[in-house]
């Protein structure tokens, strides 16, 4: 679609205050388009949306969608959904049986995408992450990028920057299949895993997936660390944190702490420097080496990356400190896969280390995880109990269900009786409530706190506030 079939166009955005569907309406907001959109729940998006001039519904009944058809008679209006939305949700339904012009949020993405040199990042785990790197280094180096991504980027304290630029930094969502939608200039894949039970029966299908956006790619640039990633499928272009050898780009590192990693870096087996990177945590280093691999690949200057290197933060929900309460430390996590859980545990543990070396204090690890979608829970109990069990202390809340029906009455129970085997010190709660209310028994001074999960769970530190 070019700028003038744009102009023309209206977007209305059914469930618009979801983290990659707000990125998309604020994107095209930014190019002239106009925006409305539903959602049930406000938040910090659709307040930024209604900020930049989009119509805000906080209800998803027909009204809307004729409310729109009435406002926007000179214009093609197109109805997007993702696939969280469900048949049965009034809008949707209300279009399909108008036959109205509905289009999924991957088309709108993959439109989007072709106006730029667009570098797409792909991956079971670290997307984010990835995608917050690459895009801080492009635009402190070339100040020539934009960005829409599933997470907040702290450079821009927004999910998009969408802006006339050369580059685009676009995070593309493997969950529901539609990866295959995406072309890309340099396509990355960050690591394959077996996740996302609902749509995919097995890990074969999930590497199917990944090989359309492979074959839409350009340039694939792989991470030879992953085994799933090494063995199916093939590019001139992998990165490594384990070995320089037979790779296109490797830091290894040399020194680890909880403040930061330092690393030697290689291009195609040559040592060019060492990099002090304001980052820790293994899992963070290998997303910084695919974020300097890909910029190095559309020919940012090293030494500029070297020098921009210090700037790099996390995104939003990824290990993120939101602060100290009667001398316990809360972090937010966003891991709801057992690998991703093992990795901020891991994190976690290198924290204590590092405050025990300090201040000699005997410090605990508290975990409270919720869970994500019944399927995922049912899938990997084994998994989550081995992995949460780890931690000194655990609560795990009621399933978030994400949308999903509980066809097999499916509790988070079943993961706190497997847990117990390991580790006694495990306690099934309702809610995040119920750890707010009961905060000062459940915890004890020096505590480091870690609230993990893909829900709603990341508005405990708000109670939390409000309370104390």
């Amino acid at each position: 679609m070019d700028k003038e079939s744009l102009l023309k166009s209206h977007f209305h955005f059914i469930g618009i205050g979801g983290i990659g569907m707000s990125a998309l309406a604020i994107g095209l907001l930014k190019k002239g388009c106009s925006v409305s959109g539903s959602d049930l729940v406000r938040n910090d998006e659709t307040n930024q949306l209604e900020q930049l001039g989009a119509v805000i519904f906080t209800s998803q009944v027909q009204q809307n969608i004729e409310f729109v058809i009435s406002k926007f008679t000179n214009k093609l209006i197109n109805f997007v959904v993702s696939s969280a939305i469900k048949p049965e949700n009034e809008e949707f339904s209300y279009c399909r049986e108008k036959n109205l012009s509905i289009r999924h949020r991957s088309e709108i993405l993959a439109m989007l995408m072709r106006n730029y040199t667009a570098l797409a990042v792909a991956g079971s785990h670290g997307k984010t992450s990835t995608s917050t790197f690459l895009s801080t280094i492009l635009e402190l180096c070339t100040h020539n990028s934009s960005s829409i991504t599933g997470g907040i980027i702290p450079i821009y304290n927004s999910n998009c920057h969408l802006e006339n630029t050369k580059y685009l930094v676009a995070e593309v969502d493997e969950s529901d299949g539609t990866i295959n939608q995406y072309k890309s200039d340099i396509g990355i894949i960050n690591n394959i895993d077996f996740d996302h039970c609902d749509h995919f029966s097995n890990l074969s299908e999930v590497i199917s997936s990944f090989k359309c956006f492979a074959k839409n790619s350009k340039k694939l640039l792989l991470n030879f660390d992953c085994v799933i990633t090494r063995n199916n499928f093939y590019s001139n272009t992998k990165w490594s944190n384990t070995t320089a050898k037979n790779v296109a780009y490797a830091i290894i590192p040399t020194q680890i702490n909880s403040k930061y990693i330092i690393g030697k870096y290689y291009e195609n087996g040559s040592f060019i420097s060492s990099l002090n990177i304001p980052i820790p945590g293994l899992h963070n280093l290998s997303n910084i080496t695919a974020a300097i691999a890909a910029s190095r690949m559309i020919g940012v200057d090293f030494i500029e990356i070297k020098k921009n290197i210090k700037y790099l933060k996390l995104p939003k929900k990824r290990f993120e400190f939101r602060g100290q309460i009667n001398e316990r430390l809360l972090y937010d996590d966003y891991a709801h896969h057992p690998n991703e859980i093992k990795e901020t545990i891991k994190l976690g543990r290198l924290f204590i280390k590092q405050k025990h070396n300090n201040e000699f204090q005997k410090s605990r690890l508290i975990v409270i995880f919720q869970p994500h979608r019944y399927s995922r829970v049912k899938k990997f109990t084994k998994e989550f109990a081995e992995e949460l069990s780890k931690a000194d202390v655990i609560y795990v809340t009621s399933i978030y269900s994400a949308g999903e029906e509980n066809k097999d009455k499916i509790t988070s129970k079943i993961i706190t009786d497997l847990i117990c085997k390991n580790n006694k010190n495990v306690y099934y709660i309702k809610n995040y409530h119920e750890f707010t209310k009961n905060f000062c028994d459940f915890t004890q001074k020096g505590d480091l706190i870690l609230n993990m999960g893909a829900g709603d769970c990341h508005n405990l530190w708000s109670i939390l506030n409000e309370k104390n």
